[in-house]
């Protein structure tokens, strides 16, 4: 499988990727821009959407009764040379089944994940999961 997605700069305003019928404006404005992800910030963002597509997954495979789930990533930056030092997450489930399948379904998320398995070997990456 392919992807591609395509970055185009908007001087002042930042920048605007695009993929399939979706956009997203990026903070990449040397003066910033709140109201858009940087790219450190969509890299974390690609990490959590990962695990979430992840549990999706697997719920209908594992058989998972799930009501919501949450994933809060917090990543350090480097800066020299720069990169992601560490990166920290918490994958919180709603849900009744017991201990043993929440580390199941943690294991699957971590052994099938795209972006988990690319973002892994380069850095720091460790996290729980818990039920809410």
């Amino acid at each position: 499988m392919t992807f591609h997605v395509e970055t185009v700069r908007l001087g002042s305003q930042g920048s605007l990727s695009r993929c399939k019928l979706a956009e997203i404006p990026l903070d990449t404005d040397l003066a910033g821009n709140p109201k858009a992800f940087n790219p450190a910030e969509l890299l974390l963002a690609a990490l959590s959407a990962c695990i979430v597509k992840g549990i999706e997954r697997l719920i209908p495979i594992l058989q998972f009764d799930l009501r919501g789930v949450t994933v809060r990533v917090d990543g350090v930056r480097q800066d020299a040379p720069p990169k992601m030092e560490s990166i920290i997450y918490e994958i919180i489930v709603d849900t009744d089944e017991p201990d043993r399948r929440l580390e199941l379904l943690h294991d699957n998320v971590k052994k099938f994940g795209t972006v988990f398995n690319t973002v892994a070997p380069g850095t720091q990456l460790s996290g729980v999961l818990r039920r809410k």
